[in-house]
This record gives structure tokens, sequence and C-alpha cells, in this order.
């Protein structure tokens, strides 16, 4: 059974910074997609970054240059720095894992963990 757990996020003031990290468990190989999606009340989900098993890595356009998302193979981890934080970054932000083999993009089927809270403030 796939399991993914968030550490992180908190409440922060515009300009600061904080990281997520995840941990997965169940996986039989390192081969997939994983990425960090976000979800503010009343907006769609939005896949903020991936990152597939070779590194390559995909970010949104409104967090370019100041996030930055990162995987241990070794370790299963998952990490997002975020840096430059905005009150618009506020959101739940879940580490997801594509139930499917291959690279980046994901087949759409995700895995998600709990979700962490991302508050920004003016």
């Amino acid at each position: 059974q796939v399991q993914l757990m968030e550490s992180g996020g908190g409440s922060v003031q515009a300009g600061g910074s904080l990281r997520l990290s995840c941990t997965t468990s169940g996986y039989t190989n390192t081969n997939y997609c994983m990425g960090w999606i976000r979800q503010a009340p009343g907006e769609e989900r939005e896949a903020v970054a991936t990152i597939d098993s070779d590194g390559a890595t995909t970010y949104v356009a409104s967090v370019k240059g100041r996030f930055t998302i990162s995987r241990d193979n070794a370790k299963n981890t998952l990490d997002l720095h975020m840096n430059d934080l905005k009150p618009e970054d506020t959101a739940m932000y879940y580490c997801a894992a594509d139930r499917y083999a291959g690279p980046c993009p994901a087949s759409g089927q995700w895995y998600w963990g709990q979700g962490t809270q991302v508050t920004v403030s003016s």
C-alpha cells in the first residue's frame, strides 16, 4: 500500500520561506512522477511543481524562480523549498505520486498525502 506523509508548512509573512517535505512508502521502484499540488479555498487544484525520477522538473509559472522541488530516490523523499512567499501562495499543499511508473507528465492518477497548510500573510 502506497503512503505519503507530508511535514512542514505553517504560517509566514510575505517574503518569507518555508520547506515542505514528503516521505513515501510502498512503492516497489522509484520510476514515477512526483509533485506538489495545492488547493486554495474555492479554487481548483493546481500542480505547483513536478519532478520525475531522473530529476527533470516543471513549475507553474507563478512559482518559477521562487520554489524548488527536489527528491531523494534513495530515501524516498520529496521536498519543496519555497522562497519569497506571497499571500496568493496560501493553500493546502499536497504531496502526490503517480499511480503508474514513468516520467512526468503524470498520468493524472495520483496517490495523495493528507496535505499541509501554508498560510502567507501580507
